[in-house]
């Protein structure tokens, strides 16, 4: 896959060198509040993701996210199409800011749109949806403001920090993709 650029971003392929950086993150419980993982994971837990995701198809390789840092790029998050269907032209997103300081500057907005992009225009999809836990509403906001609409929610669906949550499951299709792209 090449690299896809944004304004302010850009997603790449994962390489191995990013593992140590999500291994960190993924054992930060502030980063992980609204993600779907238990702690803690290791490094042997990573290692053994990374191996995994290399051998998935091209199309559901998770993607790096990173800003420009000087003449340089900095790893900021991962990203990912998952459980592409080729039948209903369908598939499910996620993305994860893994790097605090560089929370709300719309890196994950900006990311979602490239990832829809890559959905509708490379990959020839009709749907994408994501989940976001209901108390997400940073994530709730950023999605939104990528076109992403509220389909459902799945009520008390997860249980975290010794509390249930909803999660909603929210979508954009490519008829509201084009139309924002004024096609």
């Amino acid at each position: 896959m090449s690299i896809i650029y944004g304004e302010r971003i850009r997603l790449r392929a994962t390489e191995r060198e990013d593992v140590k950086s999500f291994h960190a993150w993924v054992n930060d419980p502030e980063v992980t509040r609204y993600l779907s993982l238990s702690l803690p994971m290791s490094n042997v837990d990573e290692e053994n993701w990374f191996n995994s995701m290399s051998q998935r198809a091209q199309s559901e390789k998770t993607l790096s996210i990173e800003v420009r840092d000087g003449d340089g790029w900095k790893l900021i998050g991962n990203s990912g199409v998952f459980d592409v269907d080729q039948v209903t032209r369908s598939a499910e997103l996620g993305i994860m800011i893994g790097e605090k300081s560089e929370w709300n500057k719309g890196y994950g907005t900006e990311a979602m749109l490239l990832l829809a992009r890559h959905c509708f225009d490379t990959l020839n999809l009709n749907r994408v949806h994501l989940r976001v836990y209901a108390e997400n509403l940073r994530g709730k906001r950023a999605y939104e403001k990528a076109g992403f609409v509220e389909e459902g929610r799945l009520r008390e669906a997860v249980y975290k920090h010794g509390k249930y949550d909803d999660v909603i499951v929210m979508s954009i299709l490519r008829s509201e993709w084009d139309q924002r792209k004024g096609k």
